[in-house]
């Protein structure tokens, strides 16, 4: 056997004990890694001043260099998120139904842990860091990799982790990182081990994952996000909202790249928009129609539609209808999250049962769409998906349930041959 289906094997054995553990003890486990993290803070700082050195040389885009950045408020959040871990319900064993079949003969629905979640990543140390604590808190065993510009922080990061969580009392195989990129390939093949793969990163990385494994797969190849400006608008509202969506963090999956403008307010609305996003140094490309609003800006092309820039870029359409605003969204948007700018509320109405989107918002920045921010405690990444999980991906995405029959020597035959009929009743 390779050593990583060694590795996936025993995080398989460990998983179980895992499952089982009380809630006191991954709360203790949870509490003794946020002391770590303080504790070995010299040391982290120093390994992602090495990474971002790496990086620097390599000359990696400045997107990546920022979501490579792990430094003290980075390490501040990532604890500030342990604690609202901690302070969270147990998410093992809540019931979901309970119902009797027949006098003496009850079945039961509830949670339990998925069992070994992979997570493949990219760039981001901190996301480490959540995907390990919520894995931890959900009572699944984790196999971690991380991009290997970030190979240092996430050494540092996932040793203080796995130290802690050792002398907390969890089993061995509770947290593991895979270093190498070759790794990769031969953990996909593991589907004895690992119950769900989620891959964090780009299209074409998500698609190879998805293409070359037989574990089931949960996440978003893409952040192809909206901001609709309806003829109802608040033009201030709305342009605070877009600047925020695109600004605030260009470099997240949650960031708009597509700003969709109704006809009858773009002569009002494209002018101070564009002094409000070129001030914060956004490149605007503006499709058919917005170039004569907009001179001088650059032309849009099909390919800006369906592109997440994940920098300071953004497209803009302009449409007649708010029914078009849905067409386009749903034609061309990775269906993560999207939002409407509007007073009316007919047409928020419409659009946020139309548009087939994980997040679909009103009057609020795209940005929202983010584990801690819906109060989940983090997340390990936003499955846009529409089976098991769907959106930000925290403590209940990654619980499965199982049904469990309690009866007093019942059996079939009984039911089959009349002798007995079923009396169900929600208990």
């Amino acid at each position: 056997m390779s050593k990583i289906r060694e590795v996936a094997a025993a995080a398989k054995a460990d998983s179980f004990r895992m499952a089982s553990l009380p809630g006191e003890v991954r709360d203790d486990a949870l509490r003794a890694i946020e002391r770590a993290l303080r504790g070995h803070r010299d040391a982290i700082l120093a390994a992602n001043a090495a990474d971002l050195k790496d990086a620097e040389n390599a000359d990696l885009p400045e997107p990546i260099l920022k979501r490579l950045k792990f430094d003290d408020g980075k390490i501040e959040d990532a604890i500030a998120g342990i604690r609202d871990l901690i302070g969270l319900p147990d998410p093992i064993g809540r019931v979901l139904m309970k119902r009797q079949l027949d006098e003496g003969l009850v079945l039961t629905q509830l949670t339990c842990p998925i069992g070994v979640v992979g997570v493949i990543f990219e760039s981001r140390p901190d996301a480490l860091v959540q995907i390990a604590t919520l894995c931890l808190k959900s009572g699944n065993c984790a196999i971690l990799k991380g991009g290997s510009e970030a190979r240092h922080t996430n050494k540092a990061l996932a040793g203080a982790i796995h130290e802690a969580g050792i002398q907390a009392g969890l089993p061995v195989g509770f947290l593991t990182l895979l270093e190498s990129r070759a790794d990769i390939d031969e953990l996909l093949t593991c589907h004895e081990s690992i119950d769900l793969i989620i891959p964090r990163g780009s299209n074409a990385f998500v698609r190879y994952i998805m293409d070359h494994s037989d574990i089931p797969v949960m996440g978003h190849s893409d952040g192809i996000c909206h901001v609709y400006v309806d003829r109802a608008a608040d033009i201030e509202r709305a342009m605070s909202i877009i600047r925020d969506s695109k600004v605030q963090y260009a470099a997240a999956c949650n960031a708009v790249e597509t700003v969709v403008v109704h006809a009858d307010i773009a002569e009002r609305l494209l002018p101070p928009l564009r002094r409000e996003l070129e001030a914060k140094g956004v490149i605007m490309r503006g499709a058919a129609r917005v170039t004569d609003i907009l001179t001088g800006i650059e032309p849009a092309t099909a390919e800006d539609n369906t592109t997440e820039y994940l920098d300071f870029i953004v497209s803009l359409v302009m449409v007649d209808s708010l029914d078009e605003a849905i067409d386009h969204i749903n034609t061309y948007g990775s269906h993560h999250t999207d939002c409407i700018v509007t007073e009316d509320e007919a047409a928020a109405e419409r659009f946020m049962r139309l548009v087939d989107s994980a997040g679909v918002y009103e009057n609020c920045s795209t940005r929202f769409a983010d584990g801690f921010r819906y109060g989940l405690g983090a997340e390990v990444g936003i499955s846009t998906g529409k089976l098991h999980a769907r959106g930000p991906v925290g403590l209940e995405g990654l619980q499965t349930y199982k049904y469990r029959l309690r009866g007093e020597g019942h059996i079939v035959d009984d039911y089959a041959k009349g002798r007995k009929t079923f009396k169900f009743r929600e208990l």
